[in-house]
């Protein structure tokens, strides 16, 4: 059984005092969420470590946004896995569609962050999907392909006890075209198969793969009811936790 995720992904939101009352309001109710859906919460470097305190006591985690590939050295305003994992960071996003498309993150970078990350024993959500024009020129399967072979499937067969995937059809976020849960678990399914063609059936069984296409309450349900579908990756409605919770109880 895969296990069930719903991650916030706050992005660049939530000062030190909204995010104590956006936790609070996650606290207080998080007993209606399902006793098998992990939850997790993306705050900026600034607020994850009051995260992490204010959090201590739940079985939320908290997860970095982002983090350098490497161990230390000259590099102004970036923040290293040892950094992370001293404040209880385990584990962190890598490859946003913001980080590849806003800071032109390649996947030889990515590649990078993925093995430094697993070898500082840290969990990594890895984020991919097609734009667009590539949906459009009917090269979706493709870009997803490549983006996983070369940012992801160096990796070692046992680093996969390490790894979630949040697909991000960049296409359906923000651009007033939508991704239906259909599309949604066509592409997951392809996913497995492209996993299973590297790897193992096995590993492609088990790894969890998040949604991350403006999932809403409104739409939650549907998507997660989807057999390849193992969750979401949310971003927006992540910022209230009304909404977020009631995500969370989309299963």
């Amino acid at each position: 059984m895969r296990q069930k995720i719903v991650a916030g992904n706050w992005k660049m939101n939530c000062d030190l005092a909204e995010m104590e009352e956006l936790l609070a309001g996650i606290k207080n109710n998080i007993g209606s969420v399902p006793n098998d859906v992990q939850l997790m919460v993306a705050p900026s470097f600034t607020n994850l470590h009051p995260a992490f305190e204010s959090l201590r006591e739940t079985n939320v985690k908290v997860v970095a946004q982002n983090m350098h590939q490497s161990e230390s050295g000259a590099f102004t305003g970036e923040v290293s896995p040892s950094m992370l994992k001293s404040i209880g960071i385990e584990t962190v996003i890598i490859g946003h569609s913001e980080r590849r498309s806003i800071f032109n993150e390649t996947d030889a970078v990515l590649a990078e962050k993925v093995s430094t990350a697993l070898k500082h024993g840290m969990t990594v959500v890895f984020c991919f999907g097609e734009e667009l024009k590539d949906r459009k020129a009917d090269q979706h399967f493709e870009v997803v392909k490549q983006q996983l072979k070369e940012g992801l499937f160096h990796i070692n067969d046992a680093d996969w006890d390490k790894i979630i995937l949040a697909y991000e059809p960049v296409w359906a976020i923000g651009t007033g075209e939508t991704a239906s849960p259909e599309q949604a678990q066509e592409m997951h399914a392809e996913i497995r198969k492209m996993i299973t063609e590297e790897f193992s059936k096995e590993i492609a069984d088990k790894v969890a793969i998040l949604y991350g296409g403006s999932v809403k309450p409104a739409n939650a349900q549907e998507i997660f009811a989807k057999e390849d579908v193992d969750g979401g990756l949310i971003g927006g409605a992540s910022l209230k936790a009304d909404d977020f919770l009631a995500i969370a109880k989309s299963y």
